[in-house]
């Protein structure tokens, strides 16, 4: 019953935020890096998976964000064309929003399934190459098509119409329908939370965590090193695919899927939102996840600030742009000499087993050594009890460890 009306809860809370997040921020800008920051969240709770709970270096996640967002671009285009084009609503949304997320997470799972069973085999800066390899030679296919050639064969043709560097907007180029909104992307923000949770404290979780610390042992016990790994890519990759999908018809955000939008700096980040909250950490993943989000922003803000004008005035040649990811670099470094853990380390932030204090168990009965009659006399000082004969053993009873008090 409590779990129902949890759940429930959570419902009336993401129904609230679709309804009343423009009362809320009623600043476009600051809307759309509320809902970024909450994209940024999957898809870091995504690689998490593989790079937290399985050990694996993966520095190519934006090609699988990429490639749900061009899948979830061309699902939501098609079928709000069928519902009759004109303004996103938030009921023909239940139609839309399913489909694309759907598509989006399998075509991406496909993807990770054909670059994980070769590559997941290999470990450590090899597995981060092939991973670099794929997101950027998806992104360069993309980039570098041709569009309107007559004469392209048939992938050339579909290369062509996602828009080459110019970037899908639909299939009428009029823009990807903008049917994400609060509800869908922070609604996926919970179940994305729920399912990375479950999956670390199960049994696979627990698999997942030994394969990290030593793959020879875990092996040895039974645990199929190629399974785990290949299947935990594969769940990665899914949800890089619905945060890409989210992303690509975000309200209020680019209503072009553009190739430049995945390139190796979104992989990096969505690292950096890993290892900052903590390896393995779900929480971990949530608060990293916000806190890089914002921090860019916070410092392009910081740009706009008089005495930062005055500075540019006074040294024409000072790039602010460079000077601000030097900013966010010494940030990074700064929380990595005193955090080298991350945030929370493994830890979670609401672990209800650190936060139960339990009275410790009564132990088992203490040995206490049989004590004959003639012993327990002559420590008395008497003879032995009656009707006993000397050498038989006395009963004695002892309570249980840790109940002496009572």
């Amino acid at each position: 019953m409590q779990r129902v009306v949890q759940a429930l809860g959570l419902l009336g809370a993401v129904v609230a935020l679709e309804f009343g997040f423009e009362t809320l921020l009623p600043d476009a800008a600051w809307r759309q890096l509320a809902l970024f920051a909450m994209v940024n969240v999957i898809a870091a709770l995504s690689l998490n998976v593989i790079n937290g709970m399985a050990g694996q270096f993966s520095i190519g996640h934006a090609g699988f964000v990429g490639i749900g967002a061009y899948t979830g671009a061309i699902v939501a285009g098609h079928l709000h064309q069928q519902l009759g084009g004109g303004e996103p609503l938030f009921g023909d949304s239940f139609l839309v929003m399913p489909a694309a997320l759907l598509a989006s997470g399998l075509v991406a799972a496909l993807f990770g399934l054909i670059v994980g069973l070769p590559s997941l085999r290999l470990r450590g800066d090899y597995l981060a190459i092939v991973t670099l390899g794929f997101a950027e030679i998806f992104r360069l296919t993309i980039a570098t098509a041709t569009t309107g050639g007559a004469d392209q064969g048939t992938v050339g043709r579909l290369l062509g119409a996602l828009g080459g560097p110019i970037g899908y907007a639909g299939p009428d180029d009029t823009g990807v329908p903008q049917y994400a909104g609060p509800f869908w992307i922070f609604g996926a923000v919970v179940v994305a939370t729920l399912i990375a949770w479950r999956l670390k404290f199960s049994g696979w979780g627990r698999a997942l965590r030994a394969l990290r610390e030593d793959e020879i042992a875990s092996a040895a016990v039974g645990v199929d090193p190629t399974r785990y790994k290949v299947t935990s890519f594969v769940i990665s990759a899914a949800g890089g695919g619905i945060a890409g999908a989210l992303l690509a018809s975000m309200r209020d955000g680019n209503p072009t899927v553009q190739p430049d939008q995945f390139t190796f700096s979104y992989s990096f980040d969505a690292i950096t939102m890993v290892i900052l909250g903590g390896s393995g950490s779900v929480t971990g993943s949530i608060v990293g996840g916000v806190l890089v989000t914002f921090t860019v922003k916070l410092i392009e803000q910081l740009q706009g600030l008089d005495s930062v004008l005055a500075l540019k005035a006074a040294y024409p040649a000072l790039d602010l742009n460079a000077l601000r990811m030097v900013i966010y670099a010494a940030i990074l470094i700064g929380l990595m000499i005193l955090r080298p853990g991350g945030l929370f380390g493994e830890r979670e932030l609401f672990d209800r087993r650190w936060a139960r204090k339990k009275r410790p168990p009564a132990g088992p009965a203490e040995p206490i050594p049989a004590t004959t009659g003639a012993e327990a006399a002559g420590r008395a000082g008497g003879a032995p009890p009656e009707g006993q004969p000397p050498g038989t053993a006395l009963e004695r009873e002892a309570k249980p460890a840790g109940r002496e008090l009572e």
